[in-house]
């Protein structure tokens, strides 16, 4: 038996065109078949190409061509030159479009972007987990952002946010009996930011946490001339590092993440 031919064509890689026709092949036992993939199309004259050899080979023609232009002219040679093509996604896209009264962006690619904003995504939260809490100060010369501040001041919850922003994040507790990390004064003091809190409301937010792990609320974690020591401790090291200081003590994560982004960005600006 001779072998039978697919063209798969594309304006970006072709991966989803591959698939769908590998499947299709898959329901013939997928023998006798080869598919050609024919990558990143960006003009006409490559489409006339693989018509002339689609024709020479009695090829099927299968396609993801987003730019109206390309599609109207693949469609429109291949028939006139007798050749069968298959639109994988185009009618879609029109379903759409004519339903949800929304014109599509016409541009190739999308999707991989879309996969590899989900891997940057997804390779952040892992940061922020790795470096959480100053557990491997070698963290902090890779970060994107690095966050400072006593214990009880959302340190973690608000790396974990930014890390869905696709930033990668190392945060380093302080504490008066142990020297901050070598690497918190060799990086970039524009990626540091300082966690502050008012000494009243840190004496809350550790007394409620040790009440919930069933504690006594009086222990030396919640003492509150403990906390001012923490707390000047701090002042010391931020001053020192010269990072911009947030005071978080009445703002929710997503504020406090809103000042950093808002500051990272006018960073990127100049």
């Amino acid at each position: 038996m001779s072998k039978r031919m697919v063209y798969v064509v594309s304006d970006s890689v072709g991966e989803t065109a591959e698939l769908v026709v590998k499947a299709a092949v898959s329901q013939f036992n997928g023998s006798h078949t080869d598919i050609k993939r024919i990558p990143y199309v960006e003009d006409t004259s490559t489409l006339t190409e693989v018509i002339s050899l689609a024709k020479l080979n009695n090829a099927i023609i299968a396609f993801t061509l987003v730019i109206p232009e390309h599609r109207n002219f693949l469609v429109q040679e291949a028939e006139r030159e007798g050749v069968v093509v298959h639109d994988i996604i185009g009618p879609l896209i029109d379903k759409m479009e004519a339903l949800y009264h929304i014109s599509p962006r016409h541009e190739p690619g999308l999707v991989r972007k879309l996969d590899e904003d989900y891997f940057k995504k997804i390779e952040a939260i892992e940061f922020a987990v790795k470096y959480d809490d100053g557990r491997d100060p070698r963290g902090i010369l890779r970060a994107d952002i690095v966050l400072v501040g006593v214990s009880r001041t959302s340190k973690t919850p608000l790396s974990q946010f930014l890390a869905h922003k696709r930033l990668k994040v190392a945060n380093v507790p302080l504490v008066p009996e142990v020297d901050p990390p070598e690497e918190l004064f060799k990086v970039s003091s524009n990626k540091c930011f300082g966690l502050k809190i008012s000494p009243d409301k840190l004496n809350h937010i550790r007394r409620e946490r040790l009440k919930s792990l069933g504690l006594d609320d009086q222990a030396i974690y919640a003492n509150i001339n403990r906390i001012k020591e923490e707390l000047d401790h701090f002042q010391a090291t931020v001053e020192r590092i010269g990072c911009d200081v947030i005071d978080v003590s009445n703002k929710a994560v997503e504020e406090t993440a809103n000042i950093i982004l808002h500051a990272i960005n006018n960073q990127k600006a100049f």
